[in-house]
């Protein structure tokens, strides 16, 4: 790749946006976000399928206008107080085969100015899923530990996500493991500044991520029966 996949313009487009969420504007600009939003990150997706087909080879790139990686820009505002109708950043989810929507395994790459970022993992899970992670992480524990613990892994990745505040039903309050246990997400990110994010460097510096965050992803695929 000679040129950045996302440029100035991207920002400048994603930064209008956050100060015009309404649907009048981008109704106005749809062709700014075509060219400058969804057309590179749909060549970014395309482009990467081949290199995450060798990292993770049950995890799917899909350069889809719709239904594919490239999340929605469109906001489900149906639930919550937040009635913005726009997301303002470009969600990127790689899915797992076998996953139905974003609460799957997966990686995740989030562009937006002032917050770039990769992510691995699975977000919020369902109660059935979390406690077969929680019961993985029980009985074999060493196994949850060096997937953690792996030096390639954290030394640009780190936990993030929600936790319980008390050690979660039917688990010993004095497991040594009870921080872990007490998790709502098995996430990890990540951080990238926004000069890489625009540069030519981004390309191979995200292939590098999803790399270091095998033994992690591997570890939750193995939780939950699942081939990675």
């Amino acid at each position: 790749m000679a040129n950045p996949y996302f440029t100035k313009d991207t920002f400048d487009f994603l930064s209008a946006l956050a100060a015009n969420n309404k649907r009048e504007w981008f109704d106005a600009h749809k062709q700014d976000y075509e060219v400058m939003v969804r057309t590179p990150a749909l060549n970014f997706i395309s482009d990467i399928a081949a290199e995450l087909s060798m990292i993770a080879p049950r995890f799917r790139a899909l350069p889809k206008k719709v239904g594919g990686s490239l999340m929605r820009v469109y906001r489900d505002t149906r639930f919550g107080k937040d009635k913005r109708p726009f997301k303002t950043n470009i969600g990127i989810q790689f899915r797992h085969e076998m996953g139905k929507d974003v609460h799957a395994p997966g990686y995740y790459l989030h562009i937006e100015p002032g917050d770039c970022f990769v992510g691995a993992g699975i977000w919020r899970p369902d109660a059935g899923t979390l406690g077969r992670i929680r019961d993985s992480i029980v009985e074999n524990g060493d196994a949850w530990l060096a997937a953690r613990d792996d030096k390639t892994f954290n030394r640009k990745f780190s936990l993030a996500g929600d936790a319980l505040t008390n050690s979660p039903r039917g688990y010993a309050k004095d497991h040594p493991l009870a921080q872990d246990l007490k998790r709502k997400d098995f996430i990890a990110i990540a951080g990238l500044n926004d000069r890489l994010a625009l540069s030519k460097n981004f390309y191979p510096e995200v292939v590098e991520r999803l790399r270091e965050a095998t033994p992690f992803m591997r570890y939750l695929c193995k939780a939950l029966d699942l081939r990675f």
